[in-house]
């Protein structure tokens, strides 16, 4: 289904069509998100240098270690939890959440839940 909504490609449209409007700042910058069929990723994005500060996946050794036999959904709290922590310590309060084009449930929901429980506001 060549230029539908469903797949990588209606996913990267929307991610863009959402990215004309969304922009980190050195103030607020932006909590992107990817999830992949194994793992999950988060950074902390100041998209007026283009530079990553603060960043947190399923592939960290901290979150390697606890996720044996969790399912994925768990394991997105944990990183979403990681990368609030970490930019928590970094003196971030406030983000722009990036969802990359995906739905706002199940694995992106469990990372910004997760994330405004450690804090993080957006």
């Amino acid at each position: 289904m060549r230029g539908s909504s469903y797949g990588k490609v209606g996913r990267i449209a929307r991610h863009l069509r959402l990215r004309r409007k969304l922009k980190g700042s050195k103030e607020r910058p932006r909590l992107a998100v990817f999830r992949s069929l194994k793992h999950v990723y988060a950074q902390v994005i100041d998209d007026s240098v283009g530079a990553t500060l603060a960043s947190a996946s399923s592939l960290d050794t901290e979150v390697v270690r606890q996720r044996k036999g969790m399912a994925k959904i768990e394991v997105s709290r944990i990183v979403g939890g990681l990368v609030a922590t970490r930019s928590r310590e970094l003196g971030i309060q406030t983000v722009v959440f990036d969802r990359g084009g995906f739905k706002y449930h199940g694995r992106v929901k469990a990372l910004a839940e997760a994330a405004r429980e450690k804090g993080l506001k957006f």
